[in-house]
C-alpha cells in the first residue's frame, strides 16, 4: 500500500498470521462457552435447540470477527497531519503529528523487525512490522515519505 498523494490517508491493516490469532483466541473461548452451555442445558433438561441457536450465533459471530479484523481494522493509519497506532501492545505512543517526530528508525529488538518513530520529547511509538499486511519496505518507505512531506 503505498501512498501516492499527500492528503490521501494510508491504512496499514493486520497480517493473516495476527488475524488467525485473534480467531483462534476467539475460537477458544467459544469452545468454553458450548462447553459451559452444554452442561447446563443438560442439567436444566432443556432441549437441544438452544445449543443449536448459540452455534449458529457463534459460527456467525465467527464470520464477522474474521471480516472486521482482516479489512476494517486498521493497525496503522498515515496521514498528511500524522499517525494513529491501534491494538498493538508495548507501542508507546499512539499517535502524534509528524511535526512532533524527530526521525524514524528500523530496529530489531529482541529479534522482531521494528520501525521505530522517536518523538522530539523523547517518546517513542514502535510499530512491529510483522503484524502489518503487506511488505515491510514498502511501509519504512510511507513512513519516510510523510516524514519528509511534513518536513517542508
Amino acid at each position: 500500500m503505498s501512498s501516492t498523494e499527500p492528503s490521501t490517508p494510508v491504512d496499514y491493516r493486520m497480517a493473516p498470521l495476527v488475524v488467525a490469532r485473534f480467531v483462534g483466541a476467539y475460537l477458544i473461548l467459544f469452545a468454553v462457552v458450548i462447553l459451559v452451555s452444554t452442561v447446563g442445558v443438560a442439567a436444566a433438561g432443556l432441549g437441544p435447540d438452544l445449543l443449536v441457536v448459540l452455534l449458529a450465533a457463534g459460527l456467525l459471530g465467527l464470520v464477522v470477527l474474521a471480516w472486521w479484523l482482516r479489512t476494517r481494522v486498521s493497525v496503522v493509519r498515515l496521514t498528511a497531519q500524522g499517525y494513529r497506532v491501534r491494538l498493538v501492545r508495548g507501542a508507546g505512543v499512539g499517535e502524534a503529528r509528524w511535526s512532533e517526530v524527530e526521525d524514524a528508525v528500523a530496529t530489531q529488538p529482541q529479534d522482531v523487525p521494528c520501525v521505530v518513530l522517536r518523538l522530539k520529547d523523547g517518546r517513542s511509538t514502535t510499530i512491529p512490522v510483522e503484524i502489518l499486511a503487506g511488505d515491510k519496505d514498502d511501509f519504512a518507505r510511507d513512513v519516510r515519505a510523510h516524514l519528509e512531506r511534513s518536513a517542508r
